[in-house]
């Protein structure tokens, strides 16, 4: 099979391996489309983000769809041809932050595509993948696999809402309409926003925000004072989500929400310097969120029944013979938001 492997910074590769053994318990599938995601990008472009940086050759992706092929003895309700959306999220299921509930922060955790551990963790990017069953979710007749590729950025959003402590009836800011900024803001509209304003710095991630439910979109880059009104009387944002991982971005949100606000950073950026007297008198709570776990089939839920619709985030879809052409493109922001590969499996 084939698979996409980054050997370092500027170094991506289409290399040949065998098919992985499946166990009782798992499933083979062919994978049908991935996405490309942020963190691919950083780990093709820089070797890494962060102090994390590949050591040894990984398949990258985390973000796929397929049909299985065959299946375990052990993988009981499954069969060959089911379509399904793949979680990329294994946890251990016992250490202490599993037992609280808290998979996304397993001490063992074996999310695809990640060099935070050593040796890493191989990613998704591949003709074939062994899965175990749990990760496996039926997909409705109507979605396509190229839409159910999208459960996994749509989870990130669901996880961040869910970190927020609820919507209903918020005024609430997107600063980052990327995928995840864009599929969130379906999820808010979803979860009973009153008002989405979506601000970004280039007009094609602003209209995909307002063709996923945002009331109003904002380029920050050619309109600078854009978000000025929203300044009045403290603030006018009940909740903020920081997509974009600009320490600009961050800093201006602060001028706009209100006290005791929630301010949830989705984006992964640099080390910043935050003004702590502005944090300490609006009484902020500036909240974290990572990856997911049991979002994922909540994202699948929502796709199955159309109660998000993830079409507008996909921009391009390219052959796996192109992947190299399918990451370039996917690292212009101008012209692309989610890039996905076709793997070619999905009728083979």
């Amino acid at each position: 099979m084939l698979s996409i492997i980054c050997h370092g910074a500027q170094d991506l590769r289409v290399d040949t391996f065998d098919v992985p053994t499946m166990a009782p318990h798992q499933l083979l599938v062919r994978v049908a489309f991935g996405g490309i995601c942020g963190s691919d990008l950083h780990y093709h472009q820089h070797g890494g983000f962060g102090t994390v940086r590949i050591k040894q050759p990984m398949a990258l992706g985390h973000e796929v769809s397929g049909v299985v092929e065959a299946v375990g003895a052990q993988a009981v309700g499954w069969q060959a041809g089911q379509r399904i959306a793949i979680s990329p999220s294994r946890p251990c299921g016992a250490c202490r932050y599993c037992q609280q509930g808290q998979h996304n922060h397993c001490l063992a955790m074996r999310f695809y595509g990640s060099a935070m551990p050593f040796p890493h963790i191989q990613g998704a990017f591949s003709e074939k993948l062994v899965i175990d069953a749990a990760q496996a979710h039926p997909i409705a007749d109507h979605l396509s696999l190229s839409e159910a590729a999208l459960a996994e950025p749509l989870s990130v959003g669901l996880h961040a809402m869910a970190r927020a402590g609820g919507v209903l009836g918020k005024q609430v800011l997107v600063t980052g309409c990327g995928p995840i900024g864009s599929l969130l803001i379906g999820a808010l509209r979803r979860g009973g926003a009153a008002r989405i304003v979506a601000a970004d710095i280039a007009d094609l991630p602003l209209r995909c925000a307002l063709a996923m439910g945002a009331d109003e979109a904002v380029n920050l880059a050619t309109t600078p004072e854009g978000l000025d009104s929203y300044k009045a009387d403290k603030g006018q944002f009940d909740a903020v989500f920081e997509a974009s991982g600009s320490p600009a971005a961050l800093r201006a949100a602060l001028d706009v929400i209100t006290p005791r606000g929630v301010l949830v950073t989705v984006g992964l950026g640099g080390d910043i310097a935050l003004p702590m007297n502005q944090i300490v008198a609006k009484e902020i709570d500036l909240r974290g969120s990572f990856r997911f776990h049991p979002e994922f089939a909540t994202a699948v839920k929502f796709l199955n029944d159309g109660l998000v619709n993830g079409k507008p985030v996909i921009t391009s879809v390219l052959p796996l013979e192109r992947a190299l052409e399918a990451f370039e493109l996917a690292g212009d922001k101008r012209q692309s938001l989610k890039v996905q590969i076709d793997f070619g499996q999905a009728l083979a």
